[in-house]
């Protein structure tokens, strides 16, 4: 954007929309808003109400429908309106663009033809999830929505059972029942979850417990909105103390007490110096 000018070099413009609490935006989507040639939208009628609450006139500018339904007849549109030098912005309906939302193939397109491509981030309901859930943070996979189907979604949860981190899901009022319920018993029911429904708006409501806590409180009610589920990491089974003895064992034959120690110790993820004194007890007994 150019301060001097108040207007944008051509290029398309990904904009982040709130998901509820309209004060959510940021100055510089504001900005874009503002003074972008073109307005494409996943629904412009979100899009014109989120303007006209921040006090965004359209003035004339055109404002485009854009979403997975008419992405291949829109986009060359949009592609014609920057190669002719316009800027173009693009919101989904709420949240970040491309996170399960409208805008992968557009940015695909445009990175093809070398256009200029921008991102003013903002709101994602992934994020915000995070934040308030209380898992770990440190590593996380988004996997979006699972398949409909019982038979494919359990198939996608197994494929997910091993994955070292947080896991996020997003999931319809309708089905998040379901979900926890296979989630529980594919990834086990003891693992720490937590269910997010409508973030940022009034009935905003963080659930947290177990998968099988969740799993019988969506038994026992019906949920509205929209939700995030999201899922500790499975916690690994410490190994028996004759998967030691046996690790031990077998380092002992090619190396020595201390070598063997901490290769075990490390493979195991146990204190070496735990396995130091194991190792050491197996070795008076060769």
């Amino acid at each position: 954007m150019n301060p001097d000018t108040g207007s944008l070099s051509p290029g398309l413009y990904l904009v982040a929309t709130p998901l509820g609490t309209a004060r959510d935006i940021t100055l510089r989507t504001l900005d874009i808003l503002k003074i972008a040639d073109v307005l494409a939208a996943e629904d412009t009628r979100s899009l014109k109400r989120l303007m006209e609450i921040h006090g965004i006139g359209l003035n004339n500018r055109p404002l485009l429908s854009y979403h997975d339904h008419n992405g291949a007849r829109v986009r060359p549109r949009i592609l014609s309106e920057i190669k002719n030098g316009k800027s173009v912005v693009y919101a989904s309906e709420a949240g970040t663009p491309l996170v399960a939302d409208p805008g992968y193939d557009l940015v695909a397109t445009v990175i093809e033809e070398a256009l200029p491509l921008v991102s003013a981030p903002g709101p994602s309901a992934v994020i915000t999830a995070l934040t308030v859930a209380g898992l770990p943070t440190d590593q996380f996979f988004f996997a979006g929505f699972l398949p409909s189907s019982s038979a494919k979604r359990k198939t996608a949860l197994k494929a997910l059972a091993d994955v070292p981190g947080t896991l996020v899901f997003y999931e319809s009022p309708k089905r998040v029942g379901a979900m926890l319920t296979a989630a529980s018993e594919i990834l086990g029911g003891t693992r720490r979850a937590v269910l997010c429904r409508e973030l940022t708006k009034k009935f905003e409501e963080v659930l947290r417990g177990s998968l099988d806590d969740l799993a019988a409180t969506s038994a026992e009610r019906d949920f509205k909105g929209e939700i995030v589920v999201l899922v500790a990491r499975g916690e690994a089974e410490a190994p028996s103390a004759d998967d030691v003895e046996t690790a031990l064992s077998e380092a002992l034959k090619e190396m020595s007490v201390k070598d063997a120690a901490k290769k075990v110790s490390a493979e195991l993820g146990l204190k070496r110096r735990d396995i130091y004194q194991i190792a050491l007890e197996l070795s008076r007994h060769d």
